[in-house]
């Protein structure tokens, strides 16, 4: 199972990108350029527990070739934490419950070297949408 070509797109992006400043910066422009959620998007339902900054992740389930596809959206008070949502959504949204709830992003991220920079509360709450996102594939395929 391969990842998304968005998501692809951003993996090449990152690989380009030695200096630590320059993947940061790559991350805010990544977050700058989701839209923003709708004000209702951002309740309690949505809102991601276990993260230090706030969090939102919205979630649209539509059934195709009997599976369940589910779309994200997301959005975060806090810059860096916008471009994590911004590479999980490009690995995650559009893809069917049973794939999102295989693909482990923290190994992902691991391999591309995105965590170790974290601080340990982003890497924490990067862990809490991860979960949240799997879980919601996993009940729903």
């Amino acid at each position: 199972m391969s990842e998304p070509l968005a998501f692809q797109d951003i993996a090449e992006n990152l690989s380009f990108l030695d200096d630590w400043e320059d993947r940061y910066r790559y991350l805010i422009e990544l977050g700058q350029a989701l839209p923003k959620l709708d004000e209702a998007e951002k309740s309690p339902e949505n809102k991601v527990h276990g993260c230090v900054s706030q969090v939102w992740l919205a979630a649209d389930a539509r059934q195709e070739a009997n599976q369940t596809i589910l779309t994200y959206r997301g959005e975060s008070d806090a810059m860096i934490v916008q471009g994590l949502v911004a590479i999980l959504l490009a690995l995650y949204s559009g893809r069917p419950a049973r794939e999102i709830a295989e693909t482990d992003a923290i190994a992902i991220f691991d391999k591309l070297g995105l965590r170790e920079h974290l601080t340990a509360q982003r890497s924490n709450g990067l862990v809490a949408m991860v979960n949240r996102i799997r879980a919601e594939g996993k009940a729903l395929s």
